[in-house]
């Protein structure tokens, strides 16, 4: 197959690894935690972090974290197609969730899935999962942890380990090809810190009122009878016209 060419801080590849790590209570299995992991296109510098699932949810705020970690925005994020991002699955457009479209919104970059079915669309990814299970995740196996965060605070210095380790036949190592290489291509991160938004459809009633939760909130009264969009935060339940 054709080898793929990668630009400087172009494309973040993302993806959970197979393995799961197990979270222990009183001697007894509760829960496992989800090892999401990202890679860089040029570099390859690797991102880990453990989730309680793999809901859209954890999926963006895992790369929320990733971006964090890098300290820029890349162009482009590639996950897989995974049901919690992607509402319809196309080889060419993929309808991707409210949220998601959001979160790309927010970062000022595009997330463009895969192809179904193709493992070569994202081989950065992929060999970095490998890499995550095979120094992350092996030195865990014998490790007991009662909380997800238990888990990241087990993972970071093996990451940091993992990223410094030097290139078997190119000089250096992932982390100083991503400070030299993908860093100072990366776009700035936004000033407001990112949060998760779910999206609902909602029409007004004819006393310009809409309802959400057994709450109700006013609108506009010419937009009686009109359906609105809500867009929903921790913090605030916005109602969208167009």
């Amino acid at each position: 197959s054709m080898r793929q060419v990668h630009r400087a801080g172009e494309k973040l590849f993302i993806d959970y690894a197979g393995p799961t790590v197990a979270l222990m209570a009183h001697g007894q299995e509760v829960g496992r935690a989800n090892i999401f992991v990202a890679a860089m296109g040029v570099s390859g510098y690797c991102f880990a972090y453990a989730t309680p699932a793999q809901t859209a949810r954890d999926w963006l705020g895992a790369t929320a974290q990733a971006l964090t970690f890098y300290g820029g925005v890349p162009q482009l994020i590639v996950p897989d197609n995974p049901r919690a991002l992607v509402t319809k699955a196309d080889r060419y457009e993929p309808l991707l969730t409210d949220s998601v479209q959001d979160f790309a919104r927010h970062y000022g970059c595009s997330v463009l899935p895969a192809r179904a079915y193709h493992p070569k669309d994202k081989a950065k990814v992929e060999l970095s999962v490998l890499l995550v299970e095979r120094w992350i995740l092996a030195c865990l196996r014998h490790q007991s942890f009662a909380s997800v965060q238990a888990v990241n605070a087990a993972i970071a210095p093996l990451l940091t380990r993992l990223n410094n380790k030097l290139f078997q036949k190119l000089p250096g190592s992932r982390a100083s090809a991503f400070a030299q290489i993908d860093a100072p291509a990366l776009s700035p991160l936004p000033t407001q810190p990112w949060e998760w938004a779910s999206f609902k459809t909602v029409r007004v009633h004819i006393d310009s009122h809409i309802e959400f939760e057994g709450h109700r909130y006013s609108v506009p009264h010419a937009l009686v009878g009109l359906a609105l969009e809500l867009r929903i935060t921790a913090h605030a339940v916005e109602v969208l016209h167009r």
